[in-house]
């Protein structure tokens, strides 16, 4: 039952009956709605802050799903890079040095890509997880153009093996005149004292003493480039060029068997021993000259020396004496 309200009136001084009018029934009930509305919102927003709807919390699981994935292939990606990588140092350190192929160069084997800018289109679509897919695509857009490099380098391998078989015959490794007991290889690769010059300086070769007339062989099959008469430096001489970047030098010779331009093999006589030019006493010196740079000669007596042989053969050259010429 609702409490009925006096007030005093001065003028009768009388305690009068407060009467409400309908308007302020109507404000009081406008009040009280909307005081009513407000804990409704308040008490609905704690409640879903709280208790997710089964939307929210199947989307919050799907997030956790693919972040879980994410992460799980940003694990395999590293695994691919890591296998690329160990294939890329495989094929520069022993393929290729196997066949005699330059490493292909650091920033091609990096194949970068550009950056982000690939994926302009995504990014233009303002995804929530933009940065992770990205990140993502970047790393397999590197990982195909790495795999399309390796697969060139592949390609020229076989090509390489294809060729090996002329490649082998081509390079020099045999020695120059028979020394089947190693008695004449006489000064070998490095600083030597020069027998005329009176000075010590890089002896570029092999010096190999042995009877004027001796036959002097091809060392690996090719085309010989010069055939020359001097009575200087090298002395009568001759260059064969094998191909592969290789090119062996046989100085001091007596006589030619072979022209310019003629195609030898390998073991094929191409001169006498001789002791013309600087020289002191009759000998063949013999150079190998690869990619415009000479190199010990003994490394590649390989074809006809045993290990044996072989490891006496680097001792014997590696004894600092007296050349007997250029």
């Amino acid at each position: 039952m609702a409490k009925i309200k006096y007030y005093y009136d001065t003028e009768t001084c009388r305690y009068e009956r407060v009467k409400t009018s309908p308007l302020e029934y109507v404000i009081n009930a406008l009040g009280l709605l909307f005081v009513c509305v407000i804990f409704g919102i308040f008490f609905a927003w704690a409640y879903l802050a709280i208790f997710p709807s089964p939307n929210e919390l199947k989307l919050v699981k799907e997030n956790e799903e693919l972040l879980y994935h994410y992460n799980s292939m940003n694990k395999e990606l590293k695994n691919v890079q890591d296998m690329m990588t160990a294939l890329q140092k495989r094929d520069d350190d022993i393929y290729r040095t196997i066949f005699e192929a330059e490493p292909i160069p650091m920033e091609i084997r990096q194949a970068g890509t550009g950056g982000s800018q690939k994926f302009q289109n995504l990014l233009e679509s303002r995804l929530e997880r933009e940065g992770l897919i990205i990140n993502s695509l970047n790393k397999i857009d590197v990982i195909k153009r790495q795999m399309y490099i390796q697969s060139k380098s592949f390609d020229e391998i076989v090509e390489l093996a294809r060729s090996k078989q002329e490649m082998l015959a081509h390079i020099p490794a045999i020695q120059p005149i028979a020394n089947k007991e190693l008695k004449r290889l006489a000064s070998g690769y490095g600083m030597r004292f020069h027998p005329i010059l009176k000075v010590r300086r890089l002896h570029a070769g092999c010096d190999f003493s042995a009877p004027l007339g001796t036959p002097i062989y091809a060392t690996g099959d090719g085309k010989v480039v010069k055939v020359q008469k001097s009575n200087r430096g090298y002395g009568n001489q001759v260059e064969i060029d094998h191909g592969f970047g290789y090119i062996s030098k046989y100085a001091h010779m007596s006589k030619f068997e072979v022209r310019v331009g003629q195609k030898v093999k390998r073991g094929q006589i191409i001169g006498l021993v001789g002791n013309t030019g600087l020289s002191v006493a009759p000998h063949c010196h013999y150079e190998v000259i690869y990619k415009n740079r000479k190199v010990n000669p003994v490394n590649y007596f390989f074809n006809d020396l045993t290990d044996e042989q072989y490891e006496e053969m680097v001792k014997i050259s590696s004894q600092e004496n007296q050349s007997l010429g250029y």
